[in-house]
């Protein structure tokens, strides 16, 4: 079995992507009030900061930060998926399970990248509120209703316009 590195760092910065394991299912979307639910909870219980958030159909790209003096962002993502899909086996919803017993509803694993400066964070806080229009969902990203961008907009810090390539107040160039 690999032994995966997993950061340490207490109060860091992370960047997530998170996926169902069928990435032609679309349960984030059409559960999204569950999936909401569900990060408030864990919230409430093991508080993080949400910097940035995108929900896709099959995916999730987030920046979290922990407090000072907690590195354990493995917990919170157990919690979350955990209740997530408990969730959806209370509303009915069939989901398949593994040899092992396990709900096959989220990939095992996940992509994290602790945060190095704001440069990396501005990168990051970008490519997520940019998603949308990368897989085609919407032309532009505040025609997307699962993402902080519409936080953004609120707060001052994004135009309503970004992410628009016909203006192009939006370069793309945002890497994963």
């Amino acid at each position: 079995m690999v032994n995966y590195r997993r950061s340490q760092t207490p109060g860091g910065t992370f960047f997530f992507t998170v996926n169902l394991r069928d990435r032609s299912a679309n349960h984030l979307i059409t559960h999204i009030h569950q999936l909401r639910n569900c990060i408030r909870s864990v919230k409430q219980q093991r508080p993080f900061e949400i910097i940035a958030l995108v929900v896709l159909p099959d995916h999730l790209h987030a920046v979290f930060r922990l407090p000072k003096n907690d590195h354990d962002f493995p917990g919170r993502w157990k919690l979350i998926k955990s209740r997530f899909s408990r969730a959806l086996i209370k509303e009915g919803v069939v989901l398949k399970k593994s040899e092992k017993g396990e709900i096959n509803l989220w990939q095992r694993r996940y992509w994290e990248h602790q945060i190095r400066n704001e440069a990396d964070l501005q990168t990051h806080v970008d490519y997520i509120h940019f998603n949308p229009v990368k897989h085609g969902y919407v032309e532009r990203a505040t025609d997307w209703p699962h993402s902080s961008f519409h936080r953004f907009v609120r707060l001052g810090m994004l135009d309503k316009h970004w992410g628009c390539p016909r203006t192009g107040t939006a370069g793309g160039g945002f890497g994963e």
